[in-house]
């Protein structure tokens, strides 16, 4: 995944130490109930579609702008899904990210899957029956797409 301007600005300065920022997932359904995924350049992996906020841009318009780039499909964000704190993580440069994501499930309204940018080595549209090899993130993130009850978020520990 291309890292934003903003985001190259902040290391600048900030170094490799733990940016906390706002990602968000697009759990897309077509009109046949089938899910669409793209296999990343980065990791080989087949995976829902999700990226950064940029700054003042709002949650629903991340996840359509998303579809769109890396997928060629337009969508709706319908609803939110799931609200979750990621682990931290460090990638091979040293710089070290906590994404909090925001997950919707959307509605295909157009265009066709394809390749549509670099991050993608290949986009297609699964029966929930015949999924790929997905993480634990992707299936967590379909399964509750898939669920008509309230938003799944997790409770911490944390006092203060």
């Amino acid at each position: 995944m291309a890292t934003p301007e903003f985001i190259r600005a902040i290391r600048a300065k900030a170094g490799h130490q733990l940016l906390h920022l706002p990602g968000v997932t697009a759990v897309v359904f077509d009109g046949d109930g089938r899910v669409l995924l793209g296999r990343r350049a980065d990791t080989g992996r087949w995976a829902v579609p999700a990226g950064i906020a940029e700054p003042g841009e709002q949650p629903a318009d991340v996840a359509t702008r998303e579809v769109l780039e890396e997928t060629g499909v337009e969508c709706v964000a319908e609803r939110v899904v799931l609200v979750q704190a990621l682990k931290p993580i460090t990638y091979p440069n040293g710089d070290q990210c906590q994404f909090m994501d925001i997950t919707f499930r959307c509605r295909a309204t157009g265009g066709h899957a394809r390749v549509n940018d670099e991050e993608s080595l290949e986009v297609a549209w699964f029966d929930l029956d015949a999924l790929p090899d997905l993480d634990e993130h992707g299936l967590t993130r379909i399964k509750q797409a898939q669920s008509d009850g309230a938003t799944w978020f997790e409770t911490g520990t944390a006092t203060g």
